[in-house]
C-alpha cells in the first residue's frame, strides 16, 4: 500500500498490536523467494536487514508522485518532498526521544557519523598526546576514523580490554582514563559477539571525568529501546540499513550545545544561508551538516523504517529475539566440535561460532545451497579476531522476521556441511 500525503504528517506513535510473527513476515516480500531452489532463510540481519513493504512503497511512492529537491521550491512537488523529508527526522527524533529535531542530523550512514564527529567535534580541540578510547570490541568503522585522527593530530589512541566471553572491563576501561583523554568511543551491541555494553554506565564515568562520548548503536536501534537522554551519551549514530530502511542513509545524533559550536565538516549547497566571494554565512542545526542534495528517498524511507519498529513494537521484537537467541544457542552448545565465539550474559540477537575442521567460509557455501544466507569472515571486526584467535567466523544474526523454524533448517543445513567438510 502506498505511503499518502496524510500518513506521512503523522506524529504520534502508532499503536501496537500483538506480535504476529505470521504478519510479520507477509510484510517482507523478500521473504517469499527461494534460493537454490530452497525457500530464503534469512539469518544475516546484522549486516543488513530486509525491508518491508510498507518501506518499500514509502521509496516508490517518493519517486512516482512526489519527486523533487527540498527545501528549495515553492511549488507543489518541493513542498510534499520537504515535509515527508523533515517528518522523518521528526520520527527519528521521537524514536531516539532526541530533545529537538535540531539533534537530528542525517548522514549517509553510521560510518560517516562517526568521522564528522571526528572531523568537525574532536579534530579542532585535539592537541599532540590527547588520548581516545574505544573497547577492543569495535566495528572498524569506530576504529579507523580515530586512527586516522591520531595520524593527523599526534593524539594517541587506547584501547579498553575485553575478557574471555567477550564482555567489556569496565574497572579497567576507567582506569584506562586520564586528563589527556577527550573522548570514549563504545559500541552499544557488537555486531561479532552480540555483546550488549553497559553504555549508560560508561558515559556516567565519561561525564565525572568531563569526557565526550560517541556510541555507534548500529545494532542496537533495531533490537531495543534506545533513549539518548536516559543512556547520557553526547553522540549516537546510526544506519537504517540494520533496521528495515533503505542503504545508504543514516543518523547522527548529538547534543544541540555540542553541535551549535561545531564547524561543519563538508561544504555546498544547503549547509549556507548566504554565500559571497568574501565570505559565507552557514546555515542553522540540523542543516550545516547536510551539504548538498541529501538521500531524499532514504531519508523518507528511513522514516518509514522507525514507523515500523513502533507499530510492532520494540519490546515485543526484543522478546521474540531473545527466544530466537536461547534456542539457537542451547542447540548449538549441543553440538560437537562447534564452539561459540561471544558469551556475555547480556546479547543481541547474534551467534558467532567456529566449527572443528570447517572454514567458516565453506560453512556459508554450503548452507546457502540450502537456501540458508549466514555471515561468514571477520565481521568488520579483525581485533575481535585476533583476540579469539581465529582467522573469522560464522555468524547467524536475527531479525523480526526469523522463526525457530528457520534456526532448525539451518542447523540441518549445518549438519550436511559438516558432513561433506569431515
Amino acid at each position: 500500500m502506498a505511503v499518502t500525503l496524510e500518513s506521512r504528517k503523522t506524529h504520534e506513535a502508532p499503536e501496537t498490536p500483538a506480535f504476529d510473527i505470521d504478519r510479520i513476515r507477509a510484510e517482507f516480500p523478500i521473504l517469499s523467494r527461494e534460493v537454490h531452489g530452497k525457500p530464503l532463510v534469512y539469518l544475516d540481519s546484522a549486516a543488513s536487514a530486509q525491508r518491508p513493504q510498507s518501506v518499500i512503497d514509502a521509496v516508490g511512492d517518493f519517486y512516482g508522485r512526489y519527486n523533487a529537491n527540498v527545501h528549495r521550491g515553492v511549488h507543489q512537488l518541493s513542498v510534499e518532498a520537504s515535509e515527508a523529508f523533515e517528518q522523518a527526522r521528526s520520527t527519528v527524533r521521537r524514536h531516539l526521544n532526541a530533545e529537538s529535531d535540531r539533534e537530528i542530523v542525517f548522514t549517509r550512514g553510521t560510518t560517516e557519523a562517526v568521522n564528522l564527529v571526528a572531523q568537525s567535534y574532536l579534530r579542532p580541540k585535539l592537541e599532540p598526546g590527547d588520548e581516545i578510547l574505544i573497547t577492543h570490541m569495535e566495528h572498524h568503522s569506530n576504529i579507523v576514523p580515530w586512527q586516522l585522527l591520531c595520524e593527523q593530530t599526534g593524539a594517541v589512541l587506547k584501547v579498553a580490554p575485553i575478557n574471555r566471553r567477550g564482555e567489556l572491563l569496565v574497572d579497567e576501561l576507567e582506569a584506562l582514563i586520564s586528563e589527556r583523554t577527550r573522548l570514549i568511543g563504545i559500541v552499544h551491541v557488537s555486531n561479532a559477539l552480540g555483546s550488549v555494553n553497559p553504555v549508560a554506565e560508561v558515559c556516567r564515568i565519561a561525564r565525572e571525568h568531563g569526557i565526550a562520548t560517541l556510541v555507534d548503536g548500529a545494532q542496537a536501534t533495531p533490537h531495543v529501546t534506545v533513549d539518548v537522554q536516559a543512556l547520557g551519551c553526547d553522540f549516537y549514530c546510526l544506519s537504517a540499513h540494520k533496521m528495515y530502511g533503505p542503504t545508504g542513509i543514516g543518523v547522527l545524533y548529538g547534543r544541540e550545545v555540542l553541535l551549535e559550536a561545531m564547524p561543519p565538516w563538508q561544504g555546498g549547497g544547503e549547509m549556507i544561508t548566504r554565500v559571497s566571494f568574501e565570505g559565507t554565512t552557514y546555515n542553522d542545526l540540523p542543516h550545516k551538516f547536510e551539504a548538498g542534495t541529501p538521500n531524499i528517498a532514504g531519508v523518507i524511507g528511513m522514516g518509514e523504517a522507525f514507523r515500523f519498529l513502533e507499530r510492532t513494537g520494540i519490546e515485543s521484537i526484543a522478546h521474540h529475539e531473545a527466544e530466537l537467541l536461547t534456542y539457537a544457542t542451547k542447540r548449538m552448545q549441543a553440538i560437537d566440535g562447534l564452539t561459540i565465539i561471544g558469551t556475555a550474559e547480556k546479547k543481541g540477537p547474534v551467534v558467532s561460532f567456529t566449527l572443528e575442521g570447517a572454514h567458516p567460509n565453506d560453512i556459508g557455501t554450503i548452507v546457502d545451497h540450502f537456501g540458508v544466507a549466514i555471515r561468514t569472515g571477520h565481521h568488520c571486526a579483525m581485533p575481535v579476531m585476533q583476540f579469539f584467535e581465529v582467522p573469522a567466523t560464522a555468524r547467524i544474526s536475527f531479525g523480526v522476521y526469523n522463526t525457530t523454524a528457520e534456526i532448525d533448517v539451518f542447523l540441518d543445513a549445518l549438519g550436511k556441511a559438516r558432513e561433506m567438510l569431515a
